[in-house]
């Protein structure tokens, strides 16, 4: 394709101590002080990174997170301290607790599938008898995971957590209360603009004074699930699929053409027109869910501008 993707990156930034790299980003740690998150242009499903990148996908990734970053500081501290370049995000290193802390407020995606094969609870949460897949809960209910470096991430109980000592008491609960405060600040702020936040997730770690910060991304199209709440009651009175702004939609074609990850089987091919079709629902989403126009990033010399303004910023920091 004629733009420029980020598939993966290789920098050496000053006092640059190592390199994580994730599914879909890349994390520097720079003296033990500092992070500088590059969100790439892969994408995974099924917990398998796609064979090709998707144009603009890391800059929507990383402006959404900053915006809600912003927008959500006076619930809970974060770990940003600046967006140097549209695709990086650099912030202080934390301790990550080791769950993901997963808030549903609408019976979709995995919970669903566990309901139809006739569980009444998941992670310990119940859910009611009498629901259809996209129905809203009562109340949002909290499905942690456990965070797995490789594979799957496991489903796992509030009991489970504490009793297991993966996060104390007193720490886990109050993560159930930041979840929760974002989760309504996020769908007041997805209100406003037309949709639904039906379930999204958020990481947690603690800094070197021992508070609670609020890390990674947030209410994002990878993190997240959004409907469109115009139409939402007609589509499930009427038994019809909802329609939706997530990463959802590559996984449903990824299911339509045989791959949902398992063992022997291979992803399909991805053309150029299709790889084109996710990069614009990306775009989509983001000026839903942010109420403005996408101003696509430069995309030619990606890695040069991103060394270049990292190194800037880095300097400012001292």
């Amino acid at each position: 394709m004629s733009l420029e993707t980020i598939t993966t990156t290789d920098f050496n930034f000053p006092n640059q101590k190592s390199v994580y790299r994730g599914k879909v980003r890349e994390v520097y740690n720079i003296k033990d002080e500092y992070l500088v998150m590059v969100a790439t242009d892969r994408i995974s499903a099924f917990d398998v990174v796609l064979p090709e990148g998707i144009p603009y996908k890391g800059q929507v990734l990383n402006q959404i997170a900053a915006k809600f970053m912003a927008q959500t500081a006076d619930i809970v501290p974060n770990w940003l301290l600046g967006t140097p370049d549209p695709v990086v995000a650099v912030g202080k290193l934390c301790e990550p607790f080791k769950v993901e802390m997963v808030i549903r407020g609408y019976l979709s995606g995995h919970a669903w599938r566990e309901y139809r094969d006739g569980k009444r609870t998941v992670c310990g949460a119940s859910m009611p008898e009498g629901m259809k897949e996209n129905d809203k809960f009562p109340e949002p209910i909290i499905t942690p995971t456990t965070k797995a470096h490789e594979g799957h991430d496991e489903d796992i109980s509030r009991e489970e957590i504490i009793s297991q000592g993966i996060v104390s008491e007193a720490d886990y609960l109050q993560l159930e209360d930041y979840t929760r405060k974002l989760y309504q600040r996020g769908t007041e702020i997805a209100a406003e603009r037309g949709l639904i936040l039906v379930d999204t997730k958020y990481e947690f770690g603690k800094d070197k004074d021992g508070n609670i910060i609020l890390i990674d991304e947030i209410h994002t199209p990878d993190s997240s699930r959004y409907f469109y709440k115009e139409g939402y009651e007609e589509r499930q009175d009427a038994g019809d699929k909802q329609k939706q702004l997530s990463k959802e939609f590559v996984r449903q074609w990824l299911i339509e053409n045989g791959f949902q990850g398992k063992e022997g089987q291979t992803v399909p091919e991805m053309t150029d027109e299709y790889v084109q079709s996710v990069s614009e629902r990306y775009i989509e989403l983001y000026e839903h869910i942010i109420g403005e126009p996408f101003q696509r990033a430069e995309s030619s010399s990606v890695l040069a501008r991103v060394e270049k303004n990292v190194n800037a910023f880095l300097e400012q920091l001292g």
